[in-house]
């Protein structure tokens, strides 16, 4: 009995999976012309974040603030938004500075999955729903890549990026979460649709 269980689950997760690869083919295959980016020889980023523009520019909505994280050595990682789509999912956008006096790493940021491709990502992000007792983790694409910044390294004193995660959406009367990151402590922020 329970190995049936077991097998209907995997067929499950594996079903959900498909259906979210499926949904990131499709996005992905919109538009574009097949435009090469700005740095003439590179292909165009392949997901649905904000282009960084550098290692000081700020995050789309830079002014909005609606939560920050104090974390050690001087990261402090602002929230911007946190975005409900129709797609089913929710976008978190922020920035994060490094007040301190060495340069940050987010290497422990990232999740423990061993097929992870990119080591400085904040693929260990996450969102909690207190009230309905989840944990949202961050989406991937059919290549195992998360759906948030990656290739966060070597963030200097006094310099800033803007970072974002992708989530499944919870419920839609969920409009209350706690977003967290390893060694920060939890910032709570409202979901906007």
């Amino acid at each position: 009995m329970s190995i049936r269980r077991t097998t209907k689950a995997a067929r499950g997760a594996v079903a959900m999976a498909s259906a979210v690869g499926l949904a990131l083919v499709v996005a992905g295959c919109g538009g574009g012309g097949g435009a090469k980016g700005t740095d003439g020889d590179k292909p165009p980023v392949r997901s649905t974040a904000p282009k960084d523009s550098g290692p000081g520019s700020p995050a789309a909505d830079s002014d909005k603030v609606i939560g920050e994280m104090k974390g050690p050595d001087g990261v402090v990682v602002t929230l911007h938004s946190v975005v409900r789509d129709s797609g089913g999912f929710v976008t978190v956008n922020g920035t994060v500075s490094n007040h301190g006096n060495r340069a940050f790493n987010a290497i422990d940021w990232r999740s423990n999955e061993t097929e992870l491709r990119s080591r400085s990502s904040i693929s260990g992000a996450t969102l909690v729903d207190k009230a309905g007792k989840k944990r949202y983790l961050v989406l991937r694409d059919t290549n195992g890549e998360c759906l948030c910044t990656t290739g966060l390294s070597g963030l200097m004193p006094g310099a800033s990026r803007p970072i974002f995660a992708q989530f499944p959406a919870p419920p839609a009367k969920v409009t209350q979460v706690d977003f967290q990151l390893p060694t920060m402590p939890p910032a709570s922020v409202q979901i906007t649709d």
